[in-house]
């Protein structure tokens, strides 16, 4: 039996009752999701469940993304090039920029994380961008911010494979 919380009542029974009238950021705000919880094949895909389930997911990986973006320019402020030899300092602006790219990329998976987050609320997520196919629940477990199935995915390297190869040939 699914219990909801809206509003401070809770409302047992179907989700359609229950959410009826709220928009998107307050339905998912008001599906409490139990800890075991795990979408299945069984149910209606990206029902109300599963989305709040992937939502919950990508603001927690977010959330882990962003403290780890944190600890990392914490170091690199602390690490400021101290070293008086020659061979440490190379040896630190080494470090420094492996660390600056570990950021950059931090910072494009947060905007990838940020446009799922978009999608969910739009309604869009968990369907390929290309075929408008659900995307297999077991890829967005393994990539929640997938944007297209396996065979469009494939297909999409493939095809930009093929560019690059002709650009330098």
């Amino acid at each position: 039996m699914l219990a909801v919380a809206v509003q401070g009542v809770i409302w047992e029974g179907t989700l359609a009752t229950a959410l009826n009238g709220l928009n998107g950021k307050e339905k998912f705000d008001a599906i409490v999701l139990e800890d075991d919880y795990r979408p299945s094949d069984d149910e209606e895909f990206m029902n109300p469940m599963q989305q709040a389930y992937f939502l919950k997911k990508l603001k927690n990986w977010k959330e882990s993304v962003v403290e780890e973006s944190r600890a990392t320019m914490a170091q690199l402020q602390n690490d400021s090039l101290r070293e008086p030899d020659l061979a440490d300092r190379a040896s630190s602006e080494t470090d420094w920029s492996l660390e600056l790219r570990t950021r950059d990329r931090q910072r494009k998976l947060i905007a990838k994380i940020d446009s799922a987050i978009r999608r969910l609320y739009e309604g869009e997520y968990g369907y390929c961008e290309v075929t408008g196919d659900p995307i297999a629940l077991q890829r967005l477990e393994a990539r929640p911010i997938a944007t297209m199935t396996i065979e469009a995915q494939e297909k999409h390297e493939r095809t930009e494979r093929g560019s690059r190869d002709e650009r330098t040939d």
